[in-house]
């Protein structure tokens, strides 16, 4: 299922979320990119990466778009080792998310999806995330993303 950042709008209508799809011109391919075409700092982007744990479970980990995601937390958070933690790839991405990876919303999937995010995230007053294309960033506060996901503060930076 290809979802587009019209069906992003959708969910955000229906869940009273405040947030904006800011389609773009240009490609945000990169945290610096996305700051600059939307004029924020590269600490207002987040990232949503989707890991598979322990034999296929999927988690979204929400995380400031210039650090690293450290699986060693998220198998720490969830009691497995370190290889049961695996980054997803773009086909099981697209599969799980129904968005391209790289533009990946941090909610707004075909089911919902256990949540990680982490509390630098929490601490912005505003950010801006995958809209649902590459040329799309939702604005949105995040404690909607917390609202909505149920997401768990974790540190996954």
């Amino acid at each position: 299922m290809n979802l587009t950042p019209e069906d992003l709008q959708a969910f955000m209508d229906q869940h009273g979320i405040r947030g904006e799809i800011i389609h773009l011109d240009v490609p945000t391919p990169t945290v610096e990119a996305a700051a600059l075409a939307v004029g924020a700092s590269v600490s207002q982007i987040i990232k949503s990466v989707l890991f598979l744990i322990a034999g296929g479970q999927p988690v979204l980990a929400i995380a400031s778009g210039t650090a690293r995601v450290d699986d060693r937390r998220i198998a720490a958070h969830f009691g497995v080792s370190r290889r049961s933690v695996k980054l997803a790839d773009a086909d099981a991405v697209l599969r799980i998310t129904g968005y391209p990876a790289g533009a990946v919303p941090p909610f707004g999937h075909p089911a919902p999806l256990r949540t990680l995010i982490d509390p630098g995230v929490i601490r912005q007053p505003q950010i801006y995330g995958g809209g649902g294309s590459g040329h799309a960033l939702v604005r949105l506060d995040p404690a909607d993303i917390q609202r909505v996901t149920g997401a768990e503060v974790i540190p996954v930076q």
